[in-house]
């Protein structure tokens, strides 16, 4: 049978996960919390079923629910989303991703992304017939060159996609960057956004998530996706939501009804219960900034080199005064020799660029990362 994606094995997050079960390491590799949710999550969930809320929930989702998000965005971000025509409940935000993408695209469209890159953008967008135009940023504050942008663009250019902040390289945009997309939106009228913002309240030092939902030409030329199993610590839900321009967004329902069709509806009735509370998601940047910072108190005395992180659960490091072996060579050296499972950033590189740098995940105990990091520490 001919492939329709030749070049796609199994990714580098089942590869290391595999290797951690293995030797018994410890993972930082994927990006997933040891911790539990909040049981009074649990427990809405739990309520909602035994009320009965176990049948098909409405395509779109559950108006309750979409209807608290509405509000949420516009408390957020000062943006007025309709919940019946401009937000969509998803399987996940993997899943939003890849329709926001079959919906607008076709064949030869060309679609602009940065890299690093998550590693399911590329694929939705073969699988689609759109021609992936990659622009790299480079360690470590991984900045946008739009003047490189402005010249990659061409009438044939359909979307740029986003991730904001940042997996993996920790970047947020800026102010200034949001700028400099309404500039570029206003010279190119046929270019849309999709706008991946799994990691909004995750984000350190007082900074303030830059969603492009801020600005009103950006909201209506883009689709923004969010994740509840980043936000509530239950990646294994794959549940997630989508926020975008009715016409764009009529034809991602039109997609969404047979890919999907509807979400889990107990956990819709008890995240639209939960989201009444907003401490439930405001709490998240001081919680995962003292993780990080527990992190990086603890490696000080180590041979890697840490990169800033500005926000998601994640950490960036250099390795080169430990060796000069490739990244993913070390990643498996380091998780068989040392007992620490990470990921190599080259894997985020659709050609494999290896700039030395290895990532962690910070979304754990406090005692998983101070095992972690005292192994570290002795590499």
């Amino acid at each position: 049978m001919e492939s329709k994606l030749p070049g796609v094995g199994t990714t580098i997050f089942t590869v290391m996960s595999q290797l951690a079960q293995q030797h018994g390491a410890i993972n930082l590799s994927q990006g997933f919390p040891d911790f539990p949710c909040d049981p009074v999550l649990l427990q809405a969930v739990t309520q909602a079923m035994q009320d009965g809320h176990n049948q098909y929930a409405p395509m779109p989702g559950l108006p309750r629910l979409r209807e608290v998000l509405a509000r949420k965005l516009e408390a957020a971000y000062g943006q007025a989303y309709d919940p019946e025509h401009q937000i969509t409940v998803t399987a996940g935000a993997t899943q939003a991703l890849y329709t926001a993408i079959t919906a607008l695209i076709q064949p030869g469209d060309e679609v602009l992304l940065f890299e690093p890159a998550y590693d399911s953008y590329g694929p939705a967008i073969r699988l689609n017939g759109g021609i992936e135009q990659r622009i790299s940023l480079r360690p470590p504050q991984y900045a946008i060159d739009w003047t490189e942008v402005q010249r990659r663009v061409t009438p044939r250019t359909r979307l740029l996609i986003l991730n904001n902040p940042n997996n993996p390289s920790t970047a947020m945009l800026s102010a200034d960057d949001l700028q400099q997309l309404r500039t570029l939106l206003q010279q190119w009228p046929q270019l849309y956004v999709l706008s991946d913002e799994v990691y909004e309240h995750i984000v350190f030092d007082g900074a303030a998530h830059q969603s492009l939902a801020r600005d009103p030409l950006l909201a209506s030329r883009s689709m923004l996706v969010y994740s509840f199993g980043k936000t509530f610590h239950a990646t294994g839900w794959k549940i997630g939501y989508c926020a975008g321009p009715a016409d764009w967004m009529q034809e991602f329902r039109r997609v969404h009804q047979f890919l999907v069709f509807s979400v889990n509806t107990p956990m819709q009735h008890a995240l639209a219960n939960y989201l009444q509370t907003p401490a439930h998601y405001l709490a998240l940047p001081a919680f995962y900034q003292a993780k990080r910072d527990r992190f990086v108190a603890a490696m000080v005395t180590s041979r890697f080199v840490l990169l800033p992180s500005r926000g998601t659960y994640f950490q960036l490091a250099r390795y080169d005064r430990i060796s000069d072996i490739p990244d993913t060579e070390f990643a498996q050296w380091l998780t068989r020799e040392h007992g620490v499972a990470v990921i190599p950033l080259s894997a985020f590189h659709a050609d494999g660029t290896d700039h030395g740098i290895i990532r962690f995940c910070f979304a754990k105990q406090d005692a998983t990362l101070d095992a972690a990091t005292s192994r570290l520490c002795r590499v």
